[in-house]
């Protein structure tokens, strides 16, 4: 016998816990959230690196971002749970007056927002951040303090342990098969734990968000995109205090981690798939990057078994996907964040949680997130993507 629910969130990772949660906020208990493995995170959530930061380039992502991250520094004292949050600041550093130009719009455009302590620095106040960077191509840069990073997992489990206490139901080994709609609108959600009757249908599915909207006759175009990580092995060449410190001449981006740090970089070579597995050559890739910039990083241990990859959900924009889906009533997207899905999972919660119950939400426009852009010729184009 099919069990009901009036809302049911495909995908318990970080973005729909967050839903879960937010839902639950404003009164909304009888939620189902389907897991298609044995235990939650073991997708794109425990494969991130973590970052939130409101240096955006676009006013909707921005917006988003001054949702998140004082939501994250209330994290601890609203759910009871511990987020991991520590504001030590993104820095990005230009290498050519362009991006100097560059950051300068995107800070007076932040600003205009309400970001106020995001700011322009010098060479000098960058080497006095970082004193081991190699800095002679570096003009100045932008820095803003509470960016920052959290711990994706235990997010996660703090947004849907505190839904759980309110009554949703997560059920794990749970992959949907299909989804049934009738007369134009969602009716139930099958799954191989058993079929779901219901009204409403989130997809938070993350990079296999395309298979889910699929069974529903709906063409989402969310693509995966393989993200490889790689930590050091536990090293004192450089501060523990230190921010995400982003190199924009090559993309290159690391940040403090335990006893080490974590070091990524954006392979341009890297192509659209299902591909979860590490690639070795990626180490020498990034290593060169890494000690290009930061020459101590070349005493830094690294254990290729430690090292390890992740899939971002690309949307042709690089911005979300969120809201209902015209033609399909109670069908609602919560996709396509690339990258972004950490950062920006309160506020996702929140946009969802009031479009569902309210059909409005004044955390942003959320028209602009809506997957008529596309066809509609709307694109947000975010060109600060890591």
């Amino acid at each position: 016998m099919a069990i009901t629910a009036d809302v049911v969130i495909a995908g318990a990772g970080i973005v729909g816990s967050s839903i879960a949660y937010h839902l639950t906020e404003q009164g909304c208990t009888n939620i189902v959230v389907l897991e298609r493995e044995p235990h939650t995170g073991k997708g794109s959530t425990g494969k991130s690196m973590g970052g939130v930061r409101a240096q955006f380039a676009t006013g909707v992502n921005i917006r988003m971002s001054l949702y998140s991250i004082p939501f994250y520094a209330r994290f601890d004292e609203m759910l009871g749970y511990p987020s991991g949050y520590r504001p030590q600041g993104y820095l990005f550093m230009a290498t050519r007056p362009a991006h100097l130009d560059y950051l300068r719009a995107n800070i007076i455009r932040q600003q205009s927002l309400g970001l106020e302590n995001v700011r322009l620095v010098s060479r000098e106040d960058i080497v006095g951040v970082c004193p081991q960077l190699r800095a002679d191509d570096i003009p100045g840069g932008s820095f803003c303090p509470t960016d920052g990073f959290v711990d994706p997992y235990s997010v996660m489990n703090g947004f849907m342990q505190k839904a759980i206490e309110r009554g949703v139901k997560l059920m794990r080994s749970a992959e949907v098969t299909g989804v049934d709609v009738e007369q134009g609108r969602v009716a139930r959600v099958r799954t191989t734990a058993g079929d779901i009757e219901t009204r409403v249908l989130v997809n938070a599915a993350g990079a296999w968000a395309a298979g889910v909207a699929a069974m529903a006759g709906i063409h989402l175009p969310v693509t995966p995109l393989r993200r490889m990580l790689v930590p050091t092995e536990p090293f004192e060449g450089l501060s523990h205090e230190l921010p995400m410190i982003i190199d924009m001449s090559t993309g290159f981006h690391f940040r403090p981690e335990g006893a080490g740090f974590l070091l990524a970089w954006n392979d341009p070579d890297e192509t659209p798939g299902f591909k979860t597995n590490f690639e070795p050559a990626f180490i020498e890739k990034i290593l060169t990057r890494a000690v290009d910039r930061v020459p101590v990083f070349e005493e830094a241990p690294v254990n290729p078994r430690r090292a390890w990859a992740g899939l971002y959900e690309m949307s042709p924009d690089h911005h979300a996907i969120l809201g209902p889906v015209p033609g399909v009533v109670g069908f609602y997207l919560a996709n396509g964040f690339s990258g972004h899905g950490v950062m920006h999972s309160p506020a996702t919660g929140r946009v969802l949680a009031d479009l569902i119950l309210k059909g409005s939400t004044d955390i942003v426009d959320a028209a602009a997130f809506s997957i008529t852009r596309f066809a509609e010729g709307r694109e947000l184009h975010e060109t600060a993507v890591l």
